[in-house]
C-alpha cells in the first residue's frame, strides 16, 4: 500500500512532502447545489464538526497527542501502522489542548517538556 492510497486525503514523498491535509477534506453539496470542500474537525468538546477552513493541528485519538500536520512521528505511524483511522483535526492548537490533547514530543518538543514538568508537579 502506497501513501496516495492510506485514505484519500494525504500524499507524501520523501516524509516531507504534504498536500491536502486538514480534516480529510470531502467536496460536499451546499443547499444551492454547489460543490465546496469540508472538514471534519473536532472542538473542545471533543465532539466532530464540519468546517470549510482545513484543520492546522492533528492529533490521535487514541494516544491523546496533538501535533504539527508535518510531524515526522505522526508520518512514520501511518506509513508503518496505517493509523489514519485514529487520526483527528483540529482548528487550532487551543482547542487541541482544551479537548485534552498533549503535545507531541516529537514536533513539539519544548511544549511538551513543559507539559511534562507541569504533570510531574502535580
Amino acid at each position: 500500500m502506497d501513501f496516495d492510497e492510506l485514505s484519500g486525503w494525504m500524499k507524501v514523498k520523501n516524509e516531507k512532502y504534504l498536500d491536502d491535509i486538514g480534516g480529510n477534506g470531502m467536496s460536499e453539496r451546499s443547499e444551492n447545489g454547489n460543490l465546496h470542500k469540508t472538514y471534519t474537525l473536532m472542538g473542545a468538546d471533543k465532539k466532530f464538526y464540519k468546517s470549510e477552513t482545513p484543520g492546522t493541528y492533528g492529533g490521535n485519538k487514541k494516544t491523546k497527542v496533538y501535533g504539527r500536520m508535518d510531524c515526522p512521528a505522526a508520518l512514520r505511524g501511518i506509513a508503518k501502522w496505517g493509523y489514519v483511522k485514529d487520526r483527528v483535526f483540529f482548528e487550532d492548537e487551543q482547542t487541541a489542548i482544551e479537548a485534552g490533547f498533549r503535545p507531541c514530543a516529537a514536533c513539539q518538543r519544548e511544549k511538551y517538556k513543559i507539559w511534562k514538568t507541569l504533570q510531574t508537579n502535580q
